[in-house]
């Protein structure tokens, strides 16, 4: 028998883990995740159920009459797809406190992605992908070197028109990355049909999923699910808790998004004290920027702070801020506000940032 030399063990072993731990990045953390296949167009059918989260989920969450009981343990699977029940269960135990309090914190740029997603015909429910590829975090950077809220890879980010070089990494940018990953999720889409089979996709690449497929015999999420690396699989199931926890026990959000008109009425009309000029009042919570609201809203700063004044070191200290703006510049607001939000997150990350 052949003896090893007790000095390069350590080195075998680290070769055989990294080649493991690379066979599983993210699709996105793949060089070679896209394909130049042609895909086939979508029929008007698929297109209405695409971006219709009862339809599009429908292999996440049944009708109550499909399940035979109507709770597990700590949660209802009335809705629930019952082969998710255990695995949701115990990620709620562990992780229910993290991810409502990030529901809370999180609200604009939740807001800010359910608009790029709905814009691009995306189920706003995909954001819960970039809860757990990153928990949000624009700084995020995993050991693999993919990075950002939707965690691309450098070649890959660049391939869906990302700049990416020394001196901007536009993966850091929740508006431009948020694009960026609703065309790589479209394209995805495009293949499989199946929002389960995309977020499996999403993590260990089109190549694996297709075996997985034709292993199994069924695009079926729940009957290929082994033919998955584990890794893989435990990421589309994160996503189903994920998805549970923030939409309240696995509840589809029917919410209509308000008008901008109908936002205007809701707003309270107020008086300055100072200016005595009448402002629209807006709560505001997020990393929100003064400088970069009051060039948005194209306000000088000196009148700008004369009606908000230390917005910065309050909403850093309470995390929200009753926001006085004049009643010219509510449209305004409210149209450039995902831009105001992404902006000034880019400066605290880079302070030469300019838009």
């Amino acid at each position: 028998m052949t003896k090893i030399n007790k000095s390069i063990l350590p080195i075998i072993i680290l070769l055989l883990f990294s080649t493991s731990a690379f066979a599983q990045l993210d699709p996105v953390k793949y060089e070679d995740a896209l394909t130049d296949k042609p895909e086939t167009p979508l029929t008007k059918t698929e297109i209405a159920v695409k971006a219709d989260p009862k339809q599009s989920f429908k292999s996440l969450f049944e009708e109550a009459a499909a399940s035979k009981t109507k709770s597990f343990k700590d949660v209802n699977t009335e809705h629930l797809n019952p082969m998710a029940a255990s695995f949701v269960d115990d990620y709620m135990k562990r992780h229910s406190k993290t991810l409502n309090s990030l529901k809370i914190w999180a609200k604009p740029y939740f807001d800010m992605m359910d608009d790029v997603l709905s814009e691009n015909g995306i189920p706003k429910q995909l954001k819960y992908l970039a809860v757990i590829e990153s928990h949000l975090k624009a700084s995020a950077v995993s050991w693999a070197g993919a990075v950002g809220p939707w965690q691309f890879m450098p070649e890959t980010g660049r391939r869906m028109g990302l700049q990416v070089n020394k001196f901007n990494d536009e993966r850091r940018d929740y508006l431009k990355s948020t694009y960026a990953a609703s065309k790589y999720l479209n394209h995805l889409y495009d293949q499989y049909r199946d929002w389960l089979l995309v977020v499996a996709a999403y993590n260990c690449g089109p190549g694996r999923v297709n075996s997985a497929i034709t292993r199994s015999g069924s695009k079926n999420f729940w009957d290929l699910q082994y033919y998955l690396p584990a890794e893989s699989r435990m990421h589309v199931k994160k996503f189903i808790a994920t998805h549970y926890i923030m939409e309240g026990e696995g509840g589809v959000a029917t919410a209509t998004p308000l008008t901008k008109e109908q936002e205007m009425e809701m707003m309270p009309t107020a008086t300055d004290e100072l200016t005595h000029q009448n402002v629209k009042l807006h709560t505001i919570s997020g990393r929100y920027n003064s400088k970069t609201v009051a060039k948005y809203l194209e306000m000088d700063m000196a009148e700008f702070n004369k009606l908000n004044p230390n917005m910065d070191r309050i909403l850093a200290a309470s995390s929200t801020y009753q926001l006085k703006i004049p009643l010219n510049k509510v449209e305004l607001f409210l149209s450039k506000k995902n831009q105001m939000l992404n902006d000034s997150i880019m400066m605290i990350l880079n302070p030469d940032y300019q838009n």
